[in-house]
């Protein structure tokens, strides 16, 4: 018999015994609602990148955030939605330099390079694409990045293109590193790693937070 709980009754009457809710019932509810949570939260992420259009205006530079890549050398769907959506506002005059970054990953290329070749075919020439191949994270993409302007301009205001749902983390930290940074989401069409992404994402926010980066 599950536990009970007496309740007083009013005055002349006997204690009315109501049923204590099952534990296993909490704990679904709980999880239930934190997975609601987790899911709105990571909505909210995507859509704060995937609503706001491209600053107006001249910049120093475009960064590409790094993106997974296959072997031997063929960009995921993110590092193409990535780098196609800075080659248009490289051709729409935002920048006259390009920052492609990501160091070797899993299929043993700089991510950078791929990108590079990515961009080439897309109309942006090698002579504005300045590459960095050290940073396998966000945060080494923008130290890398800051640190390879500093060779290449005296500029300090940059456009950073990554997935929509990274955009207000990518913001906070290179915001650390630069004078101006703002980003501008690029739509992934495949819609599960999106979803996989954006879910991963709030746990990286949420440690970025605890550990003073943003």
């Amino acid at each position: 018999m599950p536990p009970e709980t007496e309740v007083e009754a009013e005055a002349g009457t006997a204690p009315v015994r109501r049923r204590a809710i099952p534990w296993w019932r909490v704990a679904r509810w709980t999880v239930l609602t934190g997975a609601l949570s987790w899911s709105g939260l990571a909505w909210g992420l995507h859509r704060y990148g995937a609503s706001r259009p491209a600053p107006e205006g001249h910049w120093d530079a475009i960064v590409v955030l790094g993106s997974r890549v296959f072997p031997p050398r063929t960009p995921g769907t993110a590092m193409t939605a990535r780098v196609t959506r800075a080659a248009e506002l490289f051709h729409e005059g935002r920048a006259e330099l390009v920052v492609l970054t990501g160091g070797v990953g899993d299929a043993g290329v700089a991510e950078s390079e791929v990108a590079a070749e990515l961009a080439e075919s897309l109309g942006v020439p090698r002579d504005a694409m300045v590459l960095e191949r050290e940073s396998t994270s966000t945060e080494g993409n923008a130290r890398f990045a800051a640190e390879a302007l500093r060779g290449a301009t005296e500029g300090r205001r940059v456009l950073v293109i990554t997935d929509a749902y990274h955009v207000l983390r990518s913001e906070r930290v290179f915001a650390r590193y630069f004078e101006e940074a703002r980003g501008v989401g690029a739509i992934n069409p495949r819609v599960w790693p999106t979803v996989q992404g954006a879910l991963r994402e709030v746990a990286a926010l949420a440690s970025y937070a605890v550990m003073g980066r943003l």
